[in-house]
């Protein structure tokens, strides 16, 4: 069982920078991938970013030159630097892991809110 906190969300101006933080506890020596969830309001939940164990990032199209996705091992700990924030990127973000094992499925934060006013 793996818990997730998440942290860093706020109200914004547009064009300011927030980060956001997620903190992993319990059984997380199996982990494949972790990253983050961006829910608009009335919308569906959508990848933003995400980074394996190797350090591999994967991003969304509005994400890949403005976000970027760190981890700190020793921390058990994901980030997400969002700069240049824009009104679409307003909504809840949510932190997930994914654990090696297939048939296991992600655990998921409590979400934190952003909203960015333009």
């Amino acid at each position: 069982q793996v818990q997730l906190v998440e942290s860093g969300g706020g109200s914004v101006q547009a064009g300011e920078t927030l980060r956001l933080s997620c903190e992993a506890s319990g059984s997380t020596s199996k982990v494949n991938h972790m990253g983050w969830y961006h829910q608009a309001p009335g919308e569906e939940r959508d990848l933003v970013a995400s980074i394996t164990t190797a350090d591999a990032t994967n991003y969304a199209d509005p994400a890949k030159d403005r976000f970027n996705i760190a981890v700190d091992a020793a921390k058990n700990t994901i980030y997400l630097q969002m700069t240049d924030l824009k009104s679409e990127d307003t909504g809840v973000y949510y932190c997930y892991y994914k654990s090696k094992r297939i048939t296991d499925p992600a655990s998921w934060g409590q979400g934190t809110q952003v909203t960015v006013s333009s």
